[in-house]
This record gives structure tokens, C-alpha cells and sequence, in this order.
């Protein structure tokens, strides 16, 4: 083989080296990302038992992060922009590995929420940079499965934390079987802590992994580094491909000089065809992405597996096999993205989505047709401190259907389900589904679980209350709903409609929408851009997971699976009419495609 022979096998082989390395890189991104959304999962019930904080103050520590994350996409396209995507994503793994130690070490409401905030933060700068950076770095043809992998971690982090969450409870279970209550405590205790170490290395994988690739060519050249943008592009692509894309970046910037030189509409207004309407495209379908209702599924999928008819063992086991399936199904859609078109899965998964949606919530409807309404029984036992505690057992769920007059025989005393809605004053909550064969801890109504501490968390729960009444209102038990806990068999019916809800969007959704926020956004608004539809992303995840529980114990589970059905086939109605395909389209060429030239 001649010199110059073995010169270009050199340079092929280092390109292919670096792509999976920038490959590598994204995945670790989207590793963070899961953990983020996964770790307090397993560790929850151990922080509820040890740590004396207030239902109210758990809650906040579980929303801090969807908090950390709407804020921080609001910024992270200034900052992109700003200091360039290598250091932000920098930047973003440090805040990760932070914010590790603030929550490990904490003994407090005050730390453990900065922790997690610092966590949201962190998931946030990532949804943004690692896509936005992916887009400009990598070739056309591979940056679907660029992105894809960045999903596929995103999943298998989930993943991780479901199985260590599994792992932890059968510690914790040995422990309980043979310990006394102080050691039990202690254990909890140093539980809870040892699932948030357990989710520093990737941190500081990701942050090494930052530290070694180049930075965007694409915003090399808009700072007016044209070298260092060939020099960027080199690393990834072919000397033909990175003149190629050198040549219609330095095209796009003369066409955007002589329009402004010629007195034409300036680059930056998002007004123009070639930034409203790729614009609006990718905030409807991130909007619409996370609708699906898919993050309320993961969060409460335990839940909703055990009211379905399923053991609280066979519930913590089917959740791990829905992260799974979710983890697997989007290798599926790895390798089909750059084949098929993104246009082509989300077509297909939001299709899967809907019709798993609409069986899931029929099969509830079944169920929730046949519950009793208790509430006078419940109102009678308040007791002089506007407050209720209830051992829902067998023998008590038997006395309740007795005192209401059933005789039939749906709802089994020794199988039945209860939630209670109640009010104090303007604010109105409700419990969480116990069922009488799991009666390890009462029911317990009390003014704390409703009434906010202070006047900025009583404006976000509802702005038109009056707080000061409220503290002193009587309790009201609006609702008190005994159902029939179906058998194990309508469980597992759930269970796989709740796969199949999953794979269709790992399949579609989960692969396609990372790449549809990063390749619609024209280059002069990506970062910005990408901050206004991620953060749109998260304000409607936030809103959804906040009334998940308190819609379903109003309305029941079908109502809610329903409504995300609604909003997934607006999601369908979308993509298969308004989204064009980009498979295959560099940047630049899908810029021209919005602007009407191409």
C-alpha cells in the first residue's frame, strides 16, 4: 500500500474515531439527563421516612428539578451563544457533579432543595447544549443517530436509577426483617444518600469527555473564525464534506450581507418565513412532545401499575420493565431515523401513542364506573383539629360499604381501592390511592397537607385563594371513593397497554423531538430559539406532573389518559402535515427549505 494510500486510511479512521467519540460524549449528556429525571424516584421513600420534612416540602424537593430546568433553558441560549457550546457543556457536568454532594451531605429542607434545583439547572443546560452542539458538529448523515444516542442514554439512565432503586429496597427490605427501628432509621437514612453518590461518575465522565472535543464549527465561523471552523470540521468530515459545508455557511453569510447592505429585512427578526415558521414548528411539536403525558408515566408508572391490579412488588418489577422497554426501543429508533425520516417515525409512534392510550384509560373507565362515595362517613370522623387519620384495611373498607348499603358484591372489602378529596378553604386536595390490602400507613388529613406555608407558594398553587382564612377554615371532605381493585390479570393488561404507550414514543417522539428542536431552528437563532421551545417543554411537563394526582383522584385515571390521547393526536395532526422531512439535509439546506429558495 503507497504512502499517500495509507495517509487517507489514517485520516478516515481518525474521523470515524472521533465521530463515535463525539458520540460518546452525547450519550454521557443524556445519561445526566435520566439520572436526572429518575434518581429521586428510588430514593424518595427513604428521604420521606428520615428526613421529617412536610408533605409539602418533599413536594417541593421532587418539583425543584422541573423548577432548576425551566429556568435554566430560559438562559442557556444566551450563554451558548456567549461563551460557545464546549464550555457550556463544561459548564453544565460541573453544575452536575455540585450539585451530588450539596444533596448527599444535606441535613435540611434548605440544602437538599439547592441541591436539587442545582440538578434542574444542570438537566436543562444539557437538553439544550448537547442537541444544539450535536447539530453543528456532526455530518448530516449521521446526526440523527447522533442525537439518537443521546435519547438512547437519556433512557438507559432511567434505567439505572429504576434498578438501583430496586436494588436499595431489597437492602432495605433484609434490614427491616432483622434490625431494630433505630438501625432501620439510620439505614433509610444513609440510603436515600447513597443513591444520589452513585450518580457522580457519569458526571464527571461527561465533563472530561467536554473537555477533550473541539468546539462548533458553526460558531466558529459566526465569531469570524473561519480556520478554526475548517480546522473544527476537518476532525468530523472529509476535506471535500467540511469545504462543502464551509462553502454554504460562507454562501448563507454573503446572501444575509448583501440583503442588509441592500436595505432588506434584518437577519434577526424572527418575523421572516425562515425563522417564524421553523419557530413555530419546534415549539408546537416540544410543546406537544411532552403532552404525550410521557414524563407523568415515568414518574407515577409504580402508582398507576398498582391501582391497575398489580402487588407492590410486581409494580416496582413492571416499572423497571417499562424503563426497559423504553431503553430498548430506542435503539430500534436509533437505526431507523437517518433510514426511515424523522417525519416517518413521529408519524408512526404518535400513532402507537394514541391508540395505547386510548386502551389504557378504557380499561380504567371499566373499574372507576363502580366506586361509592363515602364522603359523609369520612366528614363525620373530623375530629376537633379539622383533622382525619383512617386505617383503610379490610375490616374498615367492609364497615364504610356497609354503612353506604352495598350489597353487591364488585368491590371486595379485602381488595378495594379509596381516595379522599378535601378542602380547606380555597384549597382543595386530595390523597393518594390506598388500597386495603396494602394498609402499612393510615390515611392522615391534615391542614399541612393542603394549606401553603407562605404567600408565594400559596400564589403558585392558586392565586385566587385567601391564605389567611384558609389557616383557620374548617375541613371539608368533598369526596371520599371506595373502587374495586381489579385482579392481577386487568394489571398486566395495563401493563402492556403502558409498554406499548412507551415503545411508540421511544420509537418516534423520544428519538425525533431532540432532533427537530436542533434542525428546524435556523443557525442565527438556534441557541435562543432552542431555549424558548425547551422551556415551553418544560413548563407543560411541570404543569401536567403537578395536577397528574389531583386530576386523577377527581376524574379518575381514564380521564387523564384520555386527555393525553387529545393532545397526542393534535401531536399526530402535526407532524403528518406541517413537519417536513429533514433526513439527510444539512443545516444550511433546511434554512433554504423555510425560506421558500429550495
Amino acid at each position: 500500500m503507497s504512502s499517500s494510500n495509507l495517509q487517507a486510511t489514517a485520516s478516515t479512521s481518525a474521523i470515524r474515531n472521533y465521530n463515535l467519540f463525539l458520540l460518546l460524549v452525547a450519550g454521557l449528556g443524556g445519561l445526566l439527563y435520566g439520572v436526572d429525571v429518575g434518581i429521586i424516584g428510588g430514593a424518595l421513600p427513604y428521604l420521606e421516612a428520615t428526613s421529617r420534612l412536610t408533605p409539602g416540602q418533599l413536594s417541593v424537593i421532587v418539583a425543584a428539578v422541573l423548577l432548576g430546568a425551566t429556568i435554566s433553558t430560559l438562559f442557556a441560549g444566551m450563554i451558548a451563544d456567549w461563551i460557545g457550546r464546549k464550555p457550556f457543556m463544561v459548564l453544565s457536568g460541573v453544575t452536575f457533579i455540585v450539585s451530588i454532594p450539596v444533596i448527599a451531605l444535606s441535613h435540611g429542607y434548605e440544602p437538599l432543595f439547592l441541591g436539587r434545583l442545582l440538578q434542574g439547572i444542570s438537566g436543562g443546560f444539557i437538553g439544550i447544549v448537547v442537541p444544539l452542539y450535536l447539530a453543528e458538529c456532526l455530518s448530516a448523515s449521521s446526526r440523527g443517530k447522533g442525537t439518537g444516542i443521546f435519547q438512547w442514554l437519556l433512557t438507559l439512565g432511567i434505567v439505572v436509577a429504576a434498578l438501583v432503586g430496586i436494588y436499595y429496597s431489597y437492602r432495605v427490605q433484609a434490614v427491616a426483617a432483622t434490625a431494630d427501628a433505630a438501625t432501620l432509621f439510620t439505614f433509610k437514612d444513609q440510603t436515600w444518600r447513597r443513591i444520589f453518590w452513585v450518580s457522580l461518575p457519569p458526571g464527571l465522565l461527561f465533563v472530561l469527555g467536554s473537555l477533550l472535543v473541539t468546539e462548533s464549527p458553526r460558531w466558529l465561523f459566526r465569531r469570524g473564525k473561519k480556520e478554526q471552523a475548517l480546522a473544527a470540521l476537518l476532525r468530523s468530515r472529509t476535506p471535500e464534506q467540511a469545504a462543502t459545508e464551509l462553502r454554504e455557511m460562507e454562501e448563507n453569510a454573503q446572501a444575509a450581507s448583501a440583503k442588509l447592505s441592500s436595505g432588506g429585512k434584518s437577519e434577526g427578526s424572527l418575523f421572516r418565513r425562515k425563522y417564524l415558521i421553523p419557530f413555530i414548528l419546534a415549539c408546537v411539536i416540544l410543546s406537544l412532545n411532552t403532552a404525550t403525558g410521557i414524563n407523568s408515566v415515568v414518574q407515577y408508572n409504580t402508582d398507576i401499575l398498582l391501582q391497575s391490579g398489580l402487588s407492590d412488588l410486581h409494580a416496582h418489577w413492571g416499572y423497571v420493565a417499562f424503563t426497559c422497554t423504553n431503553f430498548l426501543m430506542t435503539i430500534v429508533g436509533m437505526t431507523l431515523v437517518d433510514r426511515k425520516g424523522r417525519r416517518f417515525l413521529l408519524i408512526l409512534g404518535t400513532s402507537g401513542i394514541v391508540i395505547s392510550l386510548i386502551c389504557v384509560g378504557s380499561f380504567f373507565l371499566r373499574t372507576e364506573k363502580q366506586s361509592i362515595d363515602c364522603g359523609n362517613l369520612i366528614q363525620a370522623r373530623v375530629d376537633a383539629d379539622q383533622q382525619v387519620t383512617l386505617k383503610f384495611d379490610p375490616s374498615e373498607a367492609k364497615r364504610l360499604l356497609a354503612a353506604e348499603n352495598y350489597s353487591g358484591s364488585v368491590i371486595d372489602p379485602n381488595r378495594a381501592s379509596m381516595v379522599i378529596i378535601y378542602s380547606y378553604g380555597d384549597f382543595t386536595s386530595s390523597t393518594s390511592v390506598v388500597r386495603s390490602d396494602d394498609a402499612a400507613t393510615p390515611i392522615q388529613i391534615t391542614r399541612a397537607s393542603a394549606v401553603p406555608t407562605n404567600s408565594v407558594e400559596s400564589f403558585f398553587k392558586n392565586p385566587f385563594a385567601n391564605l389567611d382564612a384558609a389557616r383557620t377554615a374548617p375541613l371539608v371532605i368533598k369526596k371520599a371513593l371506595i373502587g374495586r381493585v381489579p385482579e392481577s390479570s386487568h394489571g398486566w393488561l395495563v401493563a402492556l397497554g403502558l409498554y406499548a404507550f412507551v415503545a411508540s414514543y421511544a420509537l418516534g417522539p423520544g428519538v425525533c423531538v431532540w432532533l427537530a428542536l436542533s434542525e428546524l431552528m435556523p443557525t442565527r437563532i438556534r441557541s435562543n430559539g432552542m431555549s424558548i421551545a425547551l422551556t415551553l417543554n418544560q413548563l407543560v411537563s411541570t404543569t401536567l406532573t403537578a395536577i397528574f394526582l389531583p386530576f386523577v383522584s377527581k376524574f379518575g385515571y381514564s380521564s387523564m389518559f384520555f386527555l393525553f390521547a387529545g393532545f397526542t393526536l393534535m401531536y399526530f395532526l402535526v407532524s403528518a402535515f406541517f413537519l417536513p422531512e429533514t433526513k439527510g439535509k444539512t443545516l444550511e439546506e433546511i434554512e433554504a427549505h423555510f425560506e421558500g429558495v429550495r
